[in-house]
């Protein structure tokens, strides 16, 4: 029985409780405790009082007012975490205040109030603004990962750590587009992670040779702010072959090559969740196999999108874990953006940072946006069945 309807109830049965004798009252409040499941004290109470509650009296509700939950800041909510490709609450809080001029500039002028309201908002509101737009992914796509030959010997397999708080140290995969049949030649995906600040870069590669992905590396390792101080990867051949074993060893200053453990997936974790994030998300599991892709594929990769998923989407980096009983606590930094991890690392020099801030200034996030958007359509129409 509703609030509402045990007002209207005590209002009906007053009257006659007030005018009746002490057998009739008995009887009365026995009927009202039953009814509405009230102790016998407060039902006397509450038929002994005047004036009566008003039936069409609100009642409001528990807690503070909902001051969040006003259509501005809503609707910029709901913008932002379709256009940043529906990243989680803590990137989403993080990446505010890198979209607020943007959106105001493309999108919808804001109020002082609202702009005000989303500089202060936490994550768990937003995740509670948002809930009922989320929707859940089930996708799955092939391996295509085979071991390579005896020369995984002379690459070790990496079991200590990196200095994972220092730019260059990276991890990278292959990732296929190849639909639901591995037969045949198709696009890869090159996808490169560094461990410390997150900045990530990818190339399309025509199959799986060694040639390609080796041309792909080089051109990613000339484009990246920082230098390569270790690398590692799985056991494909496209890694595991003596051209990119001399290429990262022959050096004066050579890079630590490393390879994770055979069909142990988990050991290039940072660079698997970017296969699912970038590669996966934005270009999905259809089949590339024309080569007119594959130049349009790496303009994406080399402009636009490099510069989307650098500079404007945030993300958050494991700081430890606890084991406690059948669970395990996880706790994160702060939501960053690799362009600010990189422009707080100390291992940066000026030049370089005030040549990153100056492509920063000149870029538009929902530009930037609509143009992938584009590209990407375009991309999938010219798959041949």
């Amino acid at each position: 029985m509703s609030k509402k309807s045990k007002r209207e109830y005590l209002h009906e049965i007053s009257g006659r409780y007030s005018e009746a004798g002490k057998e009739e009252k008995i009887k009365i409040l026995d009927e009202f405790c039953s009814v509405c499941s009230y102790h016998r004290k407060y039902a006397i109470k509450l038929l002994n009082q005047s004036p009566l509650p008003e039936i069409s009296k609100q009642v409001k509700r528990p807690g503070r007012k909902k001051k969040y939950h006003t259509a501005g800041v809503i609707s910029f909510l709901k913008t932002i975490w379709k256009k940043s490709n529906l990243i989680c609450s803590d990137r989403l809080k993080a990446a505010i205040p890198i979209w607020l001029t943007g959106y105001k500039k493309n999108v919808l002028a804001l109020s002082k109030k609202d702009e005000d309201l989303l500089r202060a908002i936490s994550a768990s509101t937003i995740d509670r603004i948002l809930s009922k737009f989320r929707g859940k992914y089930t996708k799955r796509g092939l391996c295509t990962t085979r071991p390579g030959s005896i020369i995984r010997e002379l690459i070790p397999i990496k079991t200590n750590q990196w200095d994972e708080n220092r730019p260059g140290f990276i991890e990278m995969d292959l990732v296929a587009h190849c639909g639901t049949s591995v037969a045949g030649e198709y696009i890869n995906t090159l996808d490169v992670v560094d461990i410390a600040t997150g900045w990530t870069s990818q190339r399309a590669v025509w199959g799986k040779g060694e040639v390609n992905t080796f041309k792909a590396i080089r051109e990613i390792e000339l484009t990246l702010p920082f230098k390569i101080l270790g690398i590692d990867s799985d056991n494909g051949k496209e890694f595991m072959n003596y051209r990119l074993l001399k290429y990262f060893k022959h050096r004066k200053m050579p890079v630590n090559y490393t390879r994770s453990r055979a069909y142990n997936k988990n050991d290039n974790a940072h660079i698997e969740e970017k296969n699912w994030t970038v590669v996966r998300q934005y270009i999905g599991y259809d089949r590339l196999n024309n080569p007119e892709q594959l130049e349009l594929l790496n303009d994406l990769y080399r402009n636009e999108l490099n510069y989307f998923l650098n500079y404007f989407l945030p993300s958050v980096k494991l700081i430890s874990k606890e084991r406690m009983g059948s669970k395990i606590k996880k706790k994160y930094d702060k939501a960053k953006t690799p362009f600010q991890r990189l422009f707080e690392s100390k291992e940066i020099d000026n030049d370089k940072k005030l040549e990153l801030l100056r492509i920063l200034n000149s870029l538009d996030p929902f530009k930037l946006q609509s143009t992938i958007e584009k590209k990407i359509s375009l991309i999938l129409k010219l798959s041949v069945n």
